[in-house]
């Protein structure tokens, strides 16, 4: 609180005079000078000319720490290269390359034709929700009702609502490594700590139950699996989750965000399986899901959350103050996309066909390098490859191969291929590319990877 007391006495020289207003910032107390003011008349006219001062330039401390996103910040450069002329191969985003089903597009179009452009309830439309909870039932065997889901701007934005409205500064949000670039920050937003959870090539990236035990403590708030995966593309079979719901139940105040945004992109005979589906995990998990992935609707930013009704309408109090309802236009297509049939009927199973031709194309092609580790994914549109044994060569023209990041900036000059380092992900080892793009795209681009990776030192026997 400021008293007047506080307020600088006028410097008895200064015909100007200035107040300073003692303030905090992120660094400590310093000060807010208000500007002064010299008068003067000019033909008759009372004029007040004011000094410019410094703005202070202060950040939330809290928004402060957190790191940029590199899968955006790369598939930015990669097409700022393009634009410059440089044909540059860009596989980091993580977007699919198809058009959105025509059906769905058409009911976008019908929507704008119609009128559907003014503001929804901020949880949804009605009709929408109910399609999304006959979707959750007849798919996933989860019962919500429609004031149990809220539909956001993307599954990313019901992700960063469910942390922020559950989350209380020291609280630990437990996440397994390799993990989705926003995770941690999401959690560093709320104030809460972001716990990283090693997993292992050998384990195919799974969490496994003897990992998780020993981290879960008195703070620990939120338990984070995505499946499946990214940046692995590894699916947690029904078995393990329920090895992991058997830890999960002794603690009263371990809530499960389970990210199934890509659950549909899934490749036989590993099988989809929600983990509020397990006994005893309904009241405690909060399920995430989209349209953007399987559906190709990346541009149309359009997620739901479903949980238990106090938590859904937390969240939902958050989206009424940062954005209010998802777009209108979004939710009408989105509707035509949930009755294209169970599991978006052929239009999605077209796309995740193609998709699993060109991850075995990467996962062979890969393959034939000496030195380089594969998961094979079982599901979603990413390889996690460990490049680790090419660390430490030395490049003429270039450097050494240090890290994940100095072999992507290799990639990128060497092979002009857009690739994301897997420390955004939490393990350094390894390297994400995306296989959503064209066959022919991805033959090119595994040609200049090979050419460029020729270059290096013959890796180490591993």
């Amino acid at each position: 609180m400021v008293s007047f007391s506080s307020l600088s006495a006028p410097s008895s020289s200064s015909s100007t005079p200035s107040f300073t207003l003692p303030t905090k910032t992120s660094t400590g107390t310093g000060s807010v000078s208000f500007p002064r003011v010299r008068e003067s008349r000019k033909c008759g006219a009372r004029m007040a000319t004011v000094r410019a001062e410094a703005v202070d330039t202060t950040i939330s401390p809290r928004v402060s720490a957190l790191r940029p996103s590199k899968t955006m910040a790369i598939t930015d450069q990669a097409t700022a290269l393009r634009q410059a002329g440089v044909p540059v191969i860009g596989l980091a985003a993580g977007e699919p390359d198809f058009d959105t089903p025509t059906v769905i597009a058409e009911a976008g179009m019908n929507a704008i034709r119609d009128g559907a452009t003014r503001y929804t309830p901020n949880a949804g439309t009605l009709e929408l929700r109910k399609a999304i909870c006959k979707k959750l039932q007849e798919e996933n065997g989860l019962s919500y009702t429609p004031d149990q889901v809220l539909v956001s701007n993307g599954a990313k934005q019901c992700i960063t609502q469910a942390v922020l409205a559950v989350c209380s500064p020291g609280d630990e949000v437990l996440t397994p490594a390799p993990y989705w670039v926003s995770y941690p920050e999401m959690a560093r937003l709320a104030g809460a700590t972001p716990v990283i959870l090693p997993t292992s090539i050998s384990d195919n990236y799974l969490l496994r139950p003897e990992s998780l035990a020993p981290v879960i403590n008195e703070n620990s708030r939120i338990l984070i699996l995505c499946s499946p995966s990214n940046p692995t593309g590894s699916v947690y079979p029904k078995e393990l989750l329920e090895e992991i719901a058997a830890i999960v139940r002794k603690y009263p105040r371990l809530l499960v965000l389970s990210d199934e945004i890509y659950e549909h992109i899934i490749y036989q005979p590993a099988k989809h399986t929600s983990f509020a589906s397990l006994p005893g995990m309904w009241e405690r998990t909060l399920t995430v899901n989209g349209f953007s992935k399987a559906f190709a609707m990346t541009g149309w930013r359009l997620g739901y959350l479903a949980a238990p009704k106090h938590f859904v309408s937390a969240c939902g109090k958050i989206q009424s103050q940062y954005t209010s309802g998802a777009s209108s236009i979004s939710q009408k297509a989105g509707l035509a996309a949930l009755n294209l049939g169970y599991a978006g009927g052929e239009a999605v199973s077209t796309m995740v066909k193609a998709f699993q031709e060109r991850r075995d194309y990467l996962v062979r092609s890969f393959g034939e390098l000496s030195g380089v580790k594969i998961s094979e994914p079982q599901g979603a549109f990413y390889l996690f490859i460990d490049f680790s044994s090419y660390y430490g060569s030395e490049v003429e023209g270039f450097g050494t191969i240090k890290d994940s990041e100095s072999l992507c900036m290799f990639l990128l000059e060497k092979a002009q291929v857009a690739l994301v380092p897997g420390d955004a992900f939490g393990d350094d080892k390894g390297v994400r590319i995306s296989y959503a793009a064209a066959m022919s795209t991805l033959e090119t681009a595994m040609g200049k990877i090979k050419e460029a990776m020729a270059l290096l030192r013959p890796p180490v026997a591993v």
